[in-house]
């Protein structure tokens, strides 16, 4: 506990993932909401659907991209502070 009072712990690794899995849930909701939308419409949905379709594949995709680039600082953050602490003793 006192290493996360102190900073020396980091928090915000667990939270990049819980922000992962309600990033990608909310690419498939409106992925399917733009689907369902799309091919509702009388006058030409195609381009919706379309979007809904490349949201639903691309968009967790994407989401996994940005949160694995903050995970990543986090790791050299960890491995420096690693490297620090054999250096002392």
């Amino acid at each position: 506990m006192e290493d996360y009072l102190t900073f020396r712990k980091m928090l915000t690794p667990v939270a990049i993932q819980v922000i992962f899995w309600i990033g990608a849930l909310a690419c498939v909701v409106l992925g399917l909401v733009m689907i369902v939308t799309g091919a509702s419409t009388h006058y030409g949905g195609g381009g919706q659907v379309l979007s809904g379709v490349l949201t639903l594949l691309l968009g967790p995709i994407m989401v996994r991209i940005s949160c694995e680039v903050l995970i990543v600082v986090f790791r050299i953050l960890d491995t420096l502070v690693e490297i620090r602490d054999k250096l002392q003793s």
